[in-house]
């Protein structure tokens, strides 16, 4: 019979995986007594890791849009889990008396479990309800999406979120069959823009295309925007952000913030050329998984880590 730890550790696998747990942790250089906010809980393996660096004065606040989550809550005093979007981070640290904060990590990618749930409509190999959405109680799904913009913002979606460069042949084609038959599930979506995928790439472009259309439906890079500097402000001087992006429009985003305080990367000077910026780079170049980590996870393959500190 399996004992309570290692049921906590095969309910975290079997939920998500946890990417470069060492590297974040060594990243978030925690006190005993730290205030932590683990902004994408998940399975819950990242906050285990924290928790067990922390002290019994230290506290613990977790963020998870997706209900799903809740399920793999943490039993512990120094715990608490917050059922919404991470964009509004100030706002729900408040309610729990909470106005500043020792450090923050964030694990950006999509869980194991979301990708596995045919349901969740976050696969392209599996057929499933084109739904997409991170929290489900709320907001368009993937499929209204497809069904209600024009041909025109389509091509923008896939260009810009998908970074394809025959986004306007892609959109095209998804406009032609949603005349036909409205796209409702994974598979038929994924049946629209078949004969524009090159045999040796469809994977791939197929991962764009849903990459495209889950950042629209989840607003993903305007709440990455909104945590980073809500996150900012709250930090106490010394204090770490982590953040764990899988793909270059958010650690384009990450990158930029972190060296130069806006998301355009431009660089702000005062009178005497200093640069004008909150953070300090603790990592020049991202953090990526090692290679024992690569052969035991394979979805860790395209992670990168970056850290930065608060400065006084």
């Amino acid at each position: 019979m399996a004992s309570k730890t290692d049921h906590n550790t095969n309910t975290e696998c079997s939920y998500h995986l946890p990417v470069m747990v060492d590297e974040c942790l060594d990243g978030l250089n925690i006190r005993p007594d730290a205030v932590i906010v683990d902004a994408t809980f998940g399975g819950g393996g990242h906050s285990r890791a924290i928790l067990s660096h922390l002290g019994p004065e230290g506290r613990l606040y977790a963020f998870d849009r997706d209900k799903d989550a809740t399920s793999n809550s943490i039993d512990d005093p120094r715990f608490h889990l917050i059922n919404e979007n991470f964009m509004h981070l100030k706002s729900f640290l408040r309610l729990n008396a909470v106005r500043r904060i020792d450090g923050l990590l964030a694990d950006l990618g999509i869980s194991s479990h979301q990708i596995d749930e045919a349901e969740r409509g976050f696969s392209t190999r599996m057929d499933g309800p084109l739904d997409l959405r991170m929290d489900r109680r709320e907001g368009a799904t993937a499929a209204d999406i497809v069904a209600n913009s024009s041909e025109k913002e389509l091509e923008t979606l896939l260009r810009i979120y998908g970074e394809l460069t025959n986004a306007r042949a892609l959109a095209h084609a998804i406009v032609m069959a949603r005349g036909k038959e409205a796209i409702a599930t994974t598979s038929q979506l994924c049946e629209a823009v078949r004969p524009l995928l090159p045999r040796n790439r469809e994977n791939k472009m197929l991962a764009m295309i849903f990459q495209a259309l889950r950042i629209e439906v989840n607003g993903e890079l305007e709440a990455l925007r909104q945590m980073l500097q809500q996150a900012t402000e709250i930090l106490n001087p010394g204090g770490r952000i982590c953040i764990m992006s899988y793909h270059s429009l958010e650690d384009r985003l990450v990158k930029n913030y972190f060296k130069t305080g806006n998301f355009e990367g431009e660089l702000v000077k005062d009178f005497y050329g200093n640069v004008q910026a909150p953070l300090r780079q603790i990592t020049r170049k991202p953090i990526t998984p090692s290679q024992a980590e690569l052969e035991s996870n394979n979805r860790s393959r395209s992670a990168k880590l970056r850290v930065a500190e608060k400065i006084d």
